[in-house]
């Protein structure tokens, strides 16, 4: 990738933008002008300039400065630096974190196949100019100069912007090789920000999907959670499907569409009902939004065993059932042990909620079980995307809020206590 030095930067002058310092985080404002008062070149940049461009209120804040890690370091005793394959630092105040990010620029050398051009390091520093132009998309490489107040585009963002389009910065195909996860990110910021993608940029994805089992199975995890948990999972997840991508990565995603032909319910709206979640301020924890993700795949299973044996499944063949059909996920996601028994265990939990014949008084108990949150939380997506099961999960919740309550058991045992404990300070 070449920076075309010969074309100079669109400049938006103040007032000629919708960036504002009043919309930034105050910890944000400290932290440029602290740089920039040292000597160093401090600016907003990447998604958060792109959000406040659209009116919209950035998820997180990122700064981008000549300043080197260990500058930083010196500059802010509240800070790390933290990464390997990318160093950068973290400034803590209290429960937020700022990230700053010294200017790089592409490490190069790679001419050969697709294995050559994957980056396993990326701490070339370089200019603010060859920093813009080794990020991923145009619309994440605006910046925001706290200096005097403009917003710098070196690769064309705003217009990318004013089109209401998802564009690579330089060869797609390449910069797909360098870093497969950017794939699921176009799909993920064309999805949230309801975009379209450069026609150039679907054909690279839909060529290099397969390149996507090359990305770290951590990195592909914090993805696919970031993409569920960004309101707009659904348009995201279409736009995979569109482009190859999700078969690649995710076939359990069909199981939403198969178990809807055998009419076990519409699982094609378990993704809207997330969305929804999202917006309304209740988003599911993560092992309840992989949990969502798999659940149609073990329905479908499930009905295919128990239409052959004729009978329903007891609890042990079930788990047995639930770990088979997720062992291909959870081991192409190399999700931790904690992780993936939690998925399976809540899972197994949706489905016993579903079962007949239990008691009042063994709702209650089993409403005490550690995973029962979770599983209750999987049976509400379930029931409001199927439009069954309701009812179930409204004896649930009563059965959960009568858990709450110390038992009778229990209140007698302390009162005793309390009678002893004031028989002793009498004596």
């Amino acid at each position: 990738m070449t920076v075309a030095s010969e074309t100079p930067p669109r400049i938006l002058e103040r007032g000629q933008h919708t960036v504002s310092r009043k919309k930034f985080d105050s910890n944000v404002v400290k932290v440029l002008y602290r740089l920039h008062r040292s000597g160093h070149k401090a600016y907003v940049v990447g998604g958060g300039v792109r959000d406040l461009m659209l009116d919209r209120r950035p998820k997180d804040w990122d700064i981008g400065t000549d300043a080197r890690p260990e500058r930083v370091r010196r500059l802010f005793r509240n800070s790390r630096i933290i990464g390997r394959r990318f160093r950068l630092v973290h400034i803590f105040f209290r429960d937020e974190i700022i990230e700053v990010a010294t200017f790089r620029r592409d490490p190069g050398g790679q001419a050969g196949g697709p294995q050559e051009l994957l980056i396993t390091d990326d701490n070339v520093y370089g200019s603010e100019r060859e920093d813009a132009f080794r990020r991923d998309f145009t619309v994440n490489a605006l910046f925001y100069n706290v200096a005097d107040f403009t917003v710098i585009d070196h690769v064309g963002g705003l217009e990318d912007l004013e089109r209401r389009l998802i564009r690579t910065i330089g060869d797609p195909d390449v910069r797909f090789c360098e870093d497969p996860v950017r794939m699921m990110r176009a799909c993920e910021l064309a999805g949230r920000l309801d975009f379209g993608i450069d026609q150039a940029t679907q054909e690279a994805i839909h060529r290099q999907r397969d390149e996507i089992a090359k990305a770290s199975p951590a990195r592909l995890t914090d993805e696919l959670v970031q993409l569920m948990r960004c309101g707009r999972a659904a348009g995201a997840m279409h736009w995979m499907m569109e482009l190859g991508l999700l078969e690649a990565l995710l076939p359990e995603a069909y199981a939403m569409v198969a178990a809807g032909e055998k009419g076990l319910g519409d699982f094609g709206r378990v993704l809207p009902v997330i969305d929804g979640l999202v917006e309304a301020g209740r988003s599911p924890g993560d092992t309840v939004l992989l949990a969502a993700l798999l659940l149609p795949s073990v329905v479908l299973r499930r009905h295919d065993v128990e239409g052959l044996d004729q009978r329903p499944l007891k609890r042990g063949a079930l788990l047995e059932i639930i770990r088979e059909t997720l062992e291909p996920f959870l081991d192409r996601f190399a999700l931790s042990r904690a992780r993936r028994e939690g998925v399976v265990q809540s899972i197994l939990g949706c489905h016993r909620l579903l079962e007949s014949g239990w008691t009042a008084a063994r709702r209650v108990r089993f409403a005490r079980w550690p995973r029962f949150d979770e599983a209750l939380a999987l049976l509400e997506i379930l029931a409001t995307a199927t439009g069954k099961s309701k009812q179930d999960v409204e004896i649930w919740r009563r059965a959960r809020a009568a858990g709450d309550q110390p038992h009778p058991a229990r209140k007698r045992r302390r009162r005793r206590r309390r009678r002893r404990r004031r028989r002793k300070r009498a004596d």
